[in-house]
């Protein structure tokens, strides 16, 4: 995000910076600081690890607070987070970022976020104003370099920037981006459509199977609800079940339209990617036990959400407590939030706690577009596109209008970086067997096909609100009365409570179309597919003290095939809630009871279920010389993937080797196989199979499954040897499964010193992808760590000071601050930090104390 040109002049700021400079942004964390907009004292206390406990007499005190502590920690990544979610990057770093602008712009995140603010009720909307009050406090008094290193390197190259103040819709905004990086199966949805001109339907419904229902488990099981009579059309897909879709659905021939599909997935991955890389690997763990399974016979709850990592980490621990509770104040909580934004993400208050996995429904659908002109068509009648005009300010140069079109349903999603607007082929009607155009008449404009997204996030929504809901919440009751206004990004929440519950519950704004169910582009000229609701929140799956006595989410399907509507065709497969569930029940008939301890060593599991599927068909295969002797790393292996293992380093080599030479030539590289749980699905259901066509590639020379396997193995060996040495027992997966934390701005930027100020790493790492310890990677790209464990919390019910959290990197964003990746090697070592919440046993394990005193 740099240019090229400043590279010598940073090079020698990054030598000459010097100590000053570099500590110049540390935070004040202890004596007094006078506070504009304080209506009384507030105290920070912060432990050894940087994490602050913010004691306030008033709802508004405890938010300025926040704000002004989260502005000390993390300014430099607030504001490069609403940079990116109000499309304004060309500001920070020139012209380069025009197009990601467009294309966030024509999205419209910012007027959406502006939307919600104007929509809430006076006591949350004061709330966030609270919030940026504190968040502007700090900045009256810091600039520049005073408030990160980072703005001392960005002044080189855009001397002029200067800091805006903070607003509300600056906050929310962030919940636009949350919710686009968890954005479920868009990018399912053009992957099938773009299979779909090179393969069979048979064929890429093999690529994208279904969930597999009575071989991994669901969430809630069998979901008994009453659908309304205006609920779900008789021809919408029930549960899972991907196949019961109408006719009309697939166009005949999609190639007609893919030159539009391939460009809008060009764009979708040119949008920083603020939780991560979008995939099957941005998921979670959470489950939760009852009492009558623990060591104190109360409840306890784990949660481990994977995101991409990032530096600092997305997550922000904090304590948020009124002095008194009283109804103006009723805050007791604390947990992981977002800087930059009010209140607990996930965590526990005085009475409760909850944990978050994404949901991942289908809330996204691409509409083929019959545009005339500044029109467009929709059950016959030309319609007005919603027209906008828009302008870029780029850092050292013009500025850039824009015109943005959408139709009703949303944006169209064509014509970024000021090219003219690609349309879908000519051609594309008479191939798609669908009605021609009537050619325009001399001088009219012509019909084209373009794409467009209607996507739940555009619809003002109420998540800003369920924030302080849930933090307030005191029972089930009122916890799913939080849940039902935590509309985008839909979420798995997992609930537990003081008296002894537990329970989980499926939010969100799920729609229910008049046909279809979602996997493909659909006609949007005519209301036959479009949305006609969302499914009822009380018909959404949510289960309470179940007679198992345990709740497991990790992203797999919510429900069985029972259940009345579309929820998704695309869910995690089911591989980690197959193995945490398996887990407990295996304690559980031990009758060894659940500890907080048991609950950190689940987290920290690296079962290999593809592993487990796939050696036994290894060890058959015949070799010699080299890949012998690597094939006897397999012997005995416990299918572990460990970062001292061998075996899983030349296992996870030659995953990577086989979904390669198996679908290279043979499926889109934008398509490819990542190696995750849906390449997992794949090549199991394939080992049966050892003459299907997909063991087969000419351009390899393999024929058959064995032929393929041996091909494989005997390269993985070889490459295995490049990679960690000539002797296989000294291989060791962690030695290139790695984990470099870069920083999300500067951290890529290719200038090594640069890059050395701001990244930290690598750090050698256990786990895998569809694994427990989800530290994913990336089969297309290498070995590499591209998602991880963000945080990991274990919440016990019978004492909170018993509870255990650890975060990716540690609570400061300012580079060599000690506080900045000391909580790094703990997390990648499994290990844990005492989670405390009394006041009693903060107090005694403060290092230091800051007043925040009202300006006089």
């Amino acid at each position: 995000m740099i240019a090229l040109g400043v590279v010598a002049s940073l090079v020698l700021v990054a030598a000459g910076l010097g100590v000053w400079t570099v500590t110049r942004s540390f935070p004040t964390l202890s004596g007094t600081v006078d506070i504009t907009g304080l209506s009384s004292a507030v105290t920070v206390t912060r432990d050894e690890a940087g994490i602050p406990q913010i004691t306030a007499k008033t709802a508004a005190d405890l938010f300025l607070a926040e704000g002004y502590v989260h502005a000390q920690d993390r300014f430099w990544e607030m504001d490069f987070r609403r940079h990116v979610t109000s499309g304004r990057l060309s500001e920070l770093f020139g012209e380069s970022q025009v197009g990601t602008d467009t294309f966030v712009r024509t999205l419209g995140w910012r007027a959406v976020a502006e939307q919600e603010v104007a929509l809430l009720d006076p006591v949350t909307l004061g709330y966030y104003q609270s919030y940026a009050d504190g968040v502007n406090a700090y900045l009256d008094t810091h600039q520049g370099a005073d408030l990160s290193l980072e703005y001392a390197v960005l002044g080189f190259q855009n001397s002029g920037y200067e800091v805006a103040p903070w607003t509300p819709a600056d906050s929310v905004a962030w919940l636009k981006a949350m919710a686009w990086d968890l954005r479920s199966n868009l990018d399912d949805e053009i992957d099938r459509a773009l299979l779909s001109t090179t393969l069979t339907p048979a064929e890429v419904n093999q690529l994208h199977p279904d969930f597999p229902v009575g071989q991994h488990p669901t969430i809630t099981g069998s979901q008994a609800v009453t659908v309304p009579s205006a609920g779900a059309p008789a021809d919408a897909a029930p549960g899972t079940d991907s196949t019961d879709v109408p006719a009309a659905q697939e166009p005949a021939d999609v190639s007609s339209y893919a030159g539009a599909l391939s460009e809008l997935r060009a764009h979708l991955g040119s949008v920083p990617e603020l939780l991560g890389p979008a995939g099957g690997e941005i998921g979670s763990n959470s489950w939760v036990v009852s009492g009558a399974l623990t060591d104190t016979g109360m409840p306890l709850l784990a949660n481990d959400p994977h995101l991409g990592p990032a530096l600092p980490s997305v997550w922000y621990q904090v304590g948020l407590r009124c002095q008194s509770i009283t109804v103006d104040c009723p805050f007791d909580v604390a947990g992981y939030s977002f800087s930059g934004m009010p209140g607990i993400i996930i965590g526990h208050n005085e009475r409760i706690a909850w944990g978050l996995t994404n949901l991942g429904p289908d809330v996204a659908d691409l509409y083929i577009e019959k545009v005339t002109g500044d029109s467009y068509e929709f059950d016959g009648v030309a319609k007005p596109l919603l027209l906008r005009d828009e302008k870029i300010s780029v850092a050292g140069g013009d500025d850039v209008k824009i015109e943005i079109r959408a139709t009703e349903r949303g944006p169209l999603l064509s014509g970024f970086e000021g090219t003219a607007y690609p349309q879908i082929a000519s051609d594309f009607p008479t191939a798609a067997g669908l009605p021609t155009p009537a050619p325009p008449i001399d001088g009219a404009e012509p019909t084209t096909y373009e794409l467009s997204l209607q996507w739940t996030a555009l619809t003002p929504g109420r998540t800003a609100s369920a924030i302080f809901a849930l933090n307030q919440a005191t029972d089930w009751t009122s916890f799913r009365a939080a849940a039902a206004l935590f509309e985008v990004p839909a979420q798995n929440l997992t609930y537990a409570d003081i008296d002894g519950n537990i329970g989980y519950q499926a939010p969100g704004l799920i729609p229910i179309r008049a046909s279809g169910n979602g996997t493909l582009p659909v006609p949007g000229w005519t209301s036959q597919y479009g949305w006609t609701g969302y499914i009822p929140f009380d018909a959404l799956p949510s289960t309470f003290n179940p007679p198992s006595g345990y709740i497991v989410t990790a992203n797999n399907a919510a429900a069985d095939a029972s259940y009345p509507y579309l929820l998704t065709a695309d869910w995690d497969l089911g591989y980690r809630a197959n193995q945490i569930t398996a887990r407990l029940q295996e304690l559980i008939a031990a009758k060894t009871p659940l500890t907080s301890r048991l609950m950190s060593e689940i987290q920290g599991d690296n079962y290999s279920a593809i592993a487990a599927s796939l050696v036994p068909a290894l060890q058959q295969v015949r070799l010699s010389g080299n890949a012998a002797q690597a094939q006897r790393l397999l012997d005995g292996w416990d299918y572990h993937v460990d970062a001292d293992s061998a075996a899983a380093a030349y296992f996870n080599v030659i995953w990577r080797t086989l979904l390669t030479d198996m679908f290279t030539g043979k499926i889109d590289a934008g398509a490819a196989l990542t190696g995750g749980d849906r390449a997992f699905s794949v090549v199991t259901s394939l080992l049966d199979q050892p003459n299907s066509p997909w063991w087969s590639n000419p351009a390899y020379g393999t024929v058959g499954e064995d032929s393929m396997l041996r091909r494989v193995m005997t390269d993985a060996a070889a490459e295995a040897a490049d990679l960690m040495g000539s002797n296989p027992t000294d291989w060791r997966w962690g030695s290139i499964h790695t984990l470099e934390l870069k920083n999300a701005s500067f951290g890529e930027s290719g200038i090594a010193p640069l890059e050395w100020l701001f990244n930290r790493g690598p750090y050698e790492l256990a786990g895998g992808s569809a694994v427990v310890n989800a530290v994913g990677w990336d089969a297309t790209r290498g070995y590499q760590v591209d998602w991880v464990p963000s945080m990991r919390q274990v919440v016990s019910l019978d004492n909170f000071d018993d509870s255990t959290w650890i975060n990716l990197t540690g609570a400061s964003g300012h580079a060599f601050h000690t506080n900045y990746t000391d909580q790094a090697p703990l997390w990648r070592d499994h290990e844990s930090r005492p989670w405390l919440f009394t006041p009693a046993a903060i107090n005694a394990d403060a290092s230091n104390t800051l007043t925040l005193d009202p300006s006089s």
